[in-house]
């Protein structure tokens, strides 16, 4: 493995890594950052500095000796000690992995349901590691927030009912290109670190000249640097053994409820990370008092992806409000400046400053060249394609799906090949029979005693926006409304993990500014850039759509598409859109039409193409913060 001492830069990171290795309360690290900056190689490094646990040997769950709540305890023997594990949480992990299931050996054999426990119980007092965090399949994001909040996995199923620890570091990586994280998980990490790659043509050399002497002599470089990771963990040990000892000073806990306060953060749970972080920062310096540094640099871990007011905005922590923050809190008596002799002289004035002078306004032709920001986004619309997926789509949460993943609901005799082999439900179809059957010893099981497991979630969709970007589009500032409208329903597709595609028709031609994608702050960049102006080929934007669902039901035939056509349903260059129109429609996606048509006199042409290709039409004052919640509630 990698040395943790050998790994180039990353201050931060190393910084946050060790502040959860000596007080693992503070909840678990997020590290996101693009491709190839070492995410998972620093994570992996990180067991070896961690201290060494006592264990009951032979314990499946990890128990400490004495721990009379362990379902094994029964067989607890004598206690040993053995290194702090690291164990990782593969993205295609099925539930049965993650909390554990029904000892399939002992149930055919015996007859006996035992319970064979998963990867939370393997990761108790250790790491528990998942690598691209955010492409998790969000069952199995449910179960994994509910053992991280309560430290305790809660088993019940296939007539397994089980109870044990589950307390861990909580460690993820991910790259933001490839779609966000759930909030509700990412609230769950104690703290966060953004990652990048070096600029620094001399640090990158260093970082290759290592990594290639690593793969030269893998065992040659850690011994090499055993000495610098030994020296590591003896001093996360005596932190650790420091942390009880730190006191979290009121002038500093003042500090932290300020700071939090003053970034705006929902809950609590920021104040508690961060006085936690704190204390830590302190035991790891060797102090037993909170100070100011301390705070500053566990606010700057604990609060960037808590301010975060909409899915769209970057996470960062401005340094100058967090230093106004910490200054404006008194320090203590004790530390206070003497007061002034002479109590009544006033400061001199400001210099006077002169006053701003306003901007001229410009005009705004219609059909000109321009690009306007997005408007300001409503609460996000309700999407649903309707029906049930029988092909089970991929992992989401927008519209209903059965398959191979997602909750067990029942169990079903199967009407062909079993897909999914609902173990519990075969052993009571066969049971009654094993008289008649002759049984001497293993269990007789045949072809009628078979149950296929029927599991039913939600899948995430390919949601494709057709954008009008024409003049008349751009007349009467009317694109604001229509990109606020759009950053909507990307926010939307934000929280229920579909695939985006963005197609833009303006002029002559029709653009796929963003090819599909799960990266939904794509869109969101593309959408601000997006240029108006020019005539309006609006069959050229259906026959882009139509192209591009026809590549992706071969790319990905399983995930169900959604296209939303914004439009006032004009077309001023190329043919007419009724043949185009035929043609995407027996592509068979679901449709919705967002008619931007305005003024007094209205043709109704955007309501007729909804006609057209059998969609819900909605017109654009229509999404506004009262009646949002209520448009396209089906396609």
């Amino acid at each position: 493995m990698y040395p943790f001492s050998a790994v180039v830069g990353l201050e931060d990171l190393r910084l946050a890594l060790i502040v959860n290795a000596v007080s693992p309360a503070v909840g678990g690290v997020l590290v996101r950052g693009e491709k190839g900056t070492a995410k998972s190689t620093i994570v992996r490094a990180l067991a070896a500095l961690l201290p060494d646990v006592d264990v009951v040997e032979g314990c499946r769950f990890s128990c400490a000796p004495g721990d009379t709540d362990c379902p094994d305890v029964a067989s607890h023997g004598a206690a040993t000690t053995r290194h702090a594990r690291l164990v990782e949480l593969p993205v295609g992990a099925s539930e049965d992995r993650l909390v554990g299931s029904l000892d399939l050996e002992r149930a055919l054999t015996t007859g006996v349901s035992a319970y064979e426990p998963g990867l939370l119980a393997a990761a108790h007092r250790g790491v528990l590691y998942v690598d691209e965090v955010n492409l998790l399949h969000d069952h199995l994001v449910d179960l994994l927030l509910d053992a991280a909040a309560l430290g305790t996995s809660y088993v019940e199923r296939e007539g397994v009912s089980v109870q044990h620890a589950a307390r861990f570091l909580l460690v993820g990586t991910m790259n933001p290109e490839e779609g966000e994280l759930r909030p509700q998980l990412l609230d769950r990490f104690g703290l966060t670190v953004e990652v990048a790659a070096t600029r620094d043509p001399a640090e990158r050399a260093e970082v290759v000249r290592r990594r290639l002497a690593y793969e030269a002599d893998p065992a040659g470089f850690a011994a090499r640097w055993a000495g610098d990771d030994a020296e590591l963990a003896e001093h996360i040990g005596a932190a650790r053994e420091r942390l009880p000892h730190v006191v979290l000073g009121d002038h500093a806990l003042r500090e932290i409820t300020t700071v939090c306060a003053a970034f705006d953060v929902d809950g609590l749970r920021a104040d508690l990370v961060t006085a936690k972080a704190a204390v830590a920062l302190a035991a790891w310096a060797g102090r037993e008092q909170v100070t100011t540094d301390d705070v500053r640099t566990a606010a700057r871990l604990a609060l960037p992806h808590r301010r975060r007011r909409n899915p769209f905005d970057a996470p960062g922590l401005d340094e100058q409000q967090l230093d106004d923050a910490l200054s404006s809190v008194e320090p203590p008596a004790s530390e206070q400046p003497p007061a002034s002799e002479h109590p009544d002289d006033e400061p001199p004035d400001d210099e006077p400053t002169a006053a701003p002078v306003p901007e001229s306004p410009t005009s705004t032709d219609a059909a000109a060249e321009q690009t306007q920001a997005p408007g300001e986004a409503f609460t996000p619309v309700a999407l649903h394609v309707p029906g049930v997926n029988r092909r089970h789509g991929a992992a989401g949460r927008r519209s209903r799906t059965e398959g191979g993943s997602g909750r067990l609901t029942a169990a079903r005799t199967p009407g062909g090949p079993v897909q999914s082999l609902h173990l519990t439900a075969t052993l009571r179809a066969a049971a009654p029979h094993q008289l008649a059957r002759g049984r001497d010893g293993d269990l007789v099981v045949r072809g009628s005693d078979l149950r296929e497991a029927v599991r039913e979630g939600r899948e995430g969709n390919l949601v494709l926006f057709v954008v009008d970007a024409s003049g008349s589009m751009a007349a009467r500032q009317r694109m604001t409304a229509v990109k606020g409208a759009v950053l909507s329903l990307l926010t939307d597709a934000y929280q229920r993990r579909d695939k985006v595609a963005l197609i833009s028709f303006r002029r002559d031609a029709a653009e796929v500014l963003l090819p599909p994608t799960s990266s939904v702050d794509a869109a969101v960049r593309r959408l601000t850039d997006l240029p108006t102006g020019g005539r309006t080929p609006l069959t050229a934007g259906l026959l882009s759509a139509a192209a591009l669902l026809r590549v992706e039901q071969v790319r990905d035939p399983s995930r169900r598409a959604l296209v939303v056509l914004v439009t006032d349903g004009r077309h001023t260059s190329g043919p007419s859109p009724e043949l185009a129109a035929a043609h995407l429609k027996r592509l068979a996606a679901a449709a919705v039409v967002v008619d931007c048509e305005s003024g007094r006199v209205r043709l109704g042409l955007a309501q007729q193409l909804g006609v057209q290709l059998d969609a819900r039409s909605y017109r654009l004052e229509e999404l506004s913060a009262d009646s949002l919640a209520r448009v396209v509630k089906a396609a």
